[in-house]
């Protein structure tokens, strides 16, 4: 389960620090045990983030079955992608 506290927590994370590989391998410290990946918002097309910003978007993983998916589902949430977002 993840927390809306947390998402929080995590989203003021990363406007304070900036959007990159080091960010983000500090929320991994941050925050465990969730799992996070990082990647490009585009790679994630037709789904609805949790948390949409200018710069990046959330989205929440279910990791409880042997392949992961993606879920807007808090209480069954294990991991949360931070897909950066590029302007075209």
């Amino acid at each position: 389960m993840i927390t809306t506290e947390q998402v929080n927590a995590i989203v003021a994370k990363i406007e304070t620090a900036g959007l990159n590989d080091t960010t983000v391998s500090a929320l991994r410290q941050d925050f465990q045990p969730i799992h996070f990946t990082y990647c490009m918002d585009d790679d994630l097309p037709n789904n609805k983030p949790i948390i949409e910003l200018n710069d990046f978007n959330l989205y929440l993983i279910d990791g409880r079955e042997h392949c992961l998916c993606l879920t807007n589902d808090y209480e069954v949430a294990t991991g949360i992608v931070v897909a950066e977002i590029i302007p075209d």
